[in-house]
């Protein structure tokens, strides 16, 4: 095996540990920026208790940092595809440092949003190389590769969210900023020397009926131009609402509902509510994405959204309804994050099977950005809370996801098929024709 400067590795046989140990390294990099997103809410609190900026205003920052994360996700594709994925990572490993050391001195909302610019910029490198790099090792499995790599992201909290509040409650939130700051950035940027992508294209093996693939590696200009891009990223769009809403906003809602510091005692552990239901979120999150992606990879993209997406919008249900009951708030928000953050599985697995891998960096980044456009409901979220309460929120969640799940079956399905057999057989007629032309 050859690597050549860029990074990149010239031949790679799917019989070498070598694309596990890649995916391996992609994972604990997307470990490393989990708290980003998901360790946020714990925050929100005491930042406002120490300068009084509402919650409003302070969650505008975690909708400033997912729309940097995501929308500049295919401008850190291009160089990807330019510069190999080394240089982007390293370049991710010192935003997200940077990011929570200015956090942990800001002293106005102006740095804190543009704190919270410098992390998008970051986690967003890491997190879209890290996910097409999966998708171009892994073309035979992408629902598992996608889902492992996305849970080291939706699970890398999990481990780190009792340290961290532990520490903001002894040491103050800006302490533990600056220390897990610092930490997760030298490890992504440690990993960086060592991550490579695949230089030859590795083939697929064949695949089900309910598993279309193309064989051919569309464009990003071709992808945008497509039906069944919009489609996904609509349905993307309206299942990643809820869930950027309720990890943004968990924290508020436990505190408003008046359980966040009630004990609960589940299988023998006991935690408050909110402390317990966050790690909870991220143990079932990080499960759920690799299992869903396999899942998807035996019965399909399309049912496997159907499933997750309706079970989403049951949880959602439960919680407006009983979320004031502690163990029900816990064990209902474990379920939802469980199967919420499969999107970041099946999406990206979707949007290789459906438009090639020699783009899927890119074209993945571009679907990417409808988690961007979600975060801008945050926000919202918080004025309808204020107006209408915590109920009416879940109410919109629980119709979205209901919605989308239809969607899959009924839209997405449908338009994939027509898409992958009518481009296919476009390019059969054109070759079939330019072969009489010089016959003749």
């Amino acid at each position: 095996m050859i690597s050549s400067p860029d990074g990149a590795v010239t031949a790679a046989p799917l019989r070498s540990g070598f694309r596990w140990l890649q995916l391996g390294m992609g994972i604990v990099c997307m470990a490393m920026i989990a708290n980003l997103q998901y360790g946020w809410t714990l925050f929100v609190d005491p930042i406002d208790a120490a300068h009084h900026w509402g919650r409003a205003a302070i969650q505008l920052a975690f909708t400033i940092f997912v729309v940097t994360e995501t929308w500049l996700v295919p401008v850190e594709a291009w160089f990807v595809d330019k510069y190999g994925p080394r240089i982007v990572i390293m370049f991710g490993g010192v935003m997200i440092a940077l990011s929570w050391i200015l956090d942990a001195s800001a002293d106005s909302l102006t740095l804190l949003y543009a704190a919270a610019i410098v992390g998008g910029m970051g986690a967003g490198a890491v997190y879209g190389t890290c996910v097409g790099n999966a998708l171009k090792w892994f073309p035979d499995r992408r629902g598992l590769a996608a889902g492992a790599t996305a849970a080291g992201f939706g699970a890398g909290a999990a481990i780190t969210i009792v340290p961290i509040a532990s520490m903001i409650a002894s040491s103050g939130y800006q302490h533990a900023f600056l220390t897990f700051g610092i930490a997760q950035g030298l490890v992504v940027f440690v990993l960086a020397f060592f991550i490579q992508s695949p230089r030859l294209s590795i083939p697929p093996k064949k695949k089900q009926l309910n598993l279309p693939q193309t064989r051919i590696d569309f464009t990003p200009p071709q992808v945008l131009r497509s039906a069944v891009f919009w489609a996904m990223y609509l349905v993307f769009v309206m299942v990643a609402s809820g869930g950027l809403m309720t990890a943004a906003q968990i924290a508020p809602i436990a505190h408003d509902f008046g359980i966040a510091d009630t004990p609960v005692t589940l299988a023998g552990f006991q935690m408050a509510a909110l402390t317990f239901a966050i790690s909870l979120d991220r143990i079932f999150d990080g499960f759920g994405r690799p299992f869903f992606g396999w899942v998807s990879d035996t019965i399909g993209r399309e049912p496997t959204m159907f499933i997750a997406f309706g079970t989403a919008a049951l949880m959602l249900l439960t919680l407006s309804a009983y979320g004031r009951v502690p163990v029900v708030f816990v064990l209902a928000t474990a379920v939802y994050f469980g199967v919420f953050g499969e999107i970041y599985s099946l999406f990206p697995a979707t949007c290789g099977d459906t438009f090639g891998a020699k783009f899927a960096t890119t074209n993945n980044g571009m679907l990417y950005t409808a988690k961007g456009t979600a975060s801008l409901l945050v926000p919202l979220a918080s004025v309808i809370s204020t107006a209408y309460g915590w109920k009416t929120v879940f109410v919109l969640a629980v119709a979205l996801n209901a919605m989308a799940a239809l969607m899959a079956l009924l839209v997405i399905k449908p338009l994939r098929r027509a898409f992958i057999h009518g481009q296919e057989a476009e390019r059969t007629d054109k070759a079939t024709g330019t072969a009489k032309t010089e016959t003749a």
